[in-house]
């Protein structure tokens, strides 16, 4: 709570204070969320109002919420508030149900070894017969060596990022590969005709929905959402969602993608927008994907600052304004022509 805090912080101390990064109290002061008072030498300074007022964005983060639903709370309209609640209470059934079948799956293995009299070999085989079928392995691709990775069931949301040249766009190929059921949605996208959508149907309701939080509407987005609401129930991965979509559709798409429910079909995000992969709004149960530029395998990080690789994948994140600057970028490597982001 607040009142453990000190009176007046600097940004370091309200960050580790809220449990977020000084880089998100510039977003939220940017956006008019937060008013930090400033000391005669001109350094921000939180007051208990204002980290009051920063703690309720970290609160409603959590559940979903973009920004621009948050200002919108702020000005009065608990509207957005309440579809966030019923979502994340959906997400959350999921996890019971996810962890449920687990219990069960672990009961039945348990009392195998009781009927086996101790002889677990049985049970080991139906364990890993278990992962075999739920979850992805295989071998990684160039630029690293082959080795062998393996990823658990894919089921709601993730996330893919890295620097330039790191192998996220392969990683997401491969991913994609391992199994029939899986799809993938490359940047070839942007070049095809956009899905025709009538005045009904899902993508259009999804459409006006994220129209009155901010978005534009444009070929990108409509490519995206009939993507993400085709029949389908493997999971998609898809290669940089970002693309043709501006900062205020970027922030709509993800607390859309939020908004689904855990019955929806999984995603994985290519990205390196801090509007898509904000990391101090990341839910349990999502994944993020890391891969380093050293070409070491990629690795799962836990979105919480000190944990082994945060700093790196904060690094690779930028705001859709900064990322524009790299658009068209193109990358070259022996002989193959690449397009990356």
């Amino acid at each position: 709570m607040m009142s453990k805090c000190i009176p007046t912080l600097n940004p370091s101390e309200a960050a580790r204070c809220l449990g977020t990064t000084p880089k998100a109290l510039r977003l939220w002061e940017e956006r008019g969320l937060i008013a930090p008072a400033r000391t005669a030498a001109g350094w921000r300074a939180y007051g208990a109002d204002v980290m009051a007022r920063a703690e309720r964005i970290v609160a409603l983060r959590k559940i979903g919420l973009s920004l621009a639903q948050i200002a919108k709370i702020f000005e009065g309209d608990a509207r957005d508030l309440a579809a966030a609640l019923d979502a994340h209470r959906a997400a959350l059934g999921g996890q019971v149900r996810e962890i449920g079948l687990r219990i069960e799956q672990i009961s039945t293995l348990r009392a195998d070894l009781v009927t086996q009299n101790g002889d677990h070999r049985d049970a080991l085989d139906r364990l890993i017969e278990i992962g075999a079928r739920t979850g992805i392995a295989f071998d990684l691709p160039w630029p690293w060596c082959g080795e062998r990775f393996s990823l658990p069931p894919l089921s709601g949301l993730g996330f893919i990022t890295g620097p330039l040249f790191s192998g996220k766009t392969r990683l997401s190929r491969s991913i994609a590969a391992a199994r029939s059921d899986i799809e993938f949605l490359g940047l070839d996208r942007m070049d095809q005709a956009h899905p025709a959508t009538s005045d009904e149907g899902p993508v259009m309701e999804a459409l006006r929905w994220l129209e009155e939080d901010g978005a534009t509407r444009s070929a990108a987005l409509s490519t995206l959402l009939a993507a993400i609401l085709s029949r389908s129930h493997g999971a998609l991965v898809i290669d940089m969602v970002e693309e043709g979509l501006d900062a205020p559709s970027q922030e709509a798409l993800i607390a859309w993608i939020r908004r689904r429910g855990a019955d929806a079909r999984p995603l994985v995000l290519l990205t390196r927008s801090s509007s898509i992969l904000d990391l101090d709004a990341v839910m349990p149960g999502e994944m993020v994907l890391f891969c380093p530029p050293n070409h070491a395998p990629p690795i799962e990080v836990t979105p919480h600052p000190g944990a082994a690789g945060y700093e790196a994948v904060a690094t690779c994140l930028a705001t859709p304004e900064v990322r524009a600057r790299t658009k068209g970028v193109i990358a070259v490597r022996s002989g193959e022509r690449e397009r990356t982001c």
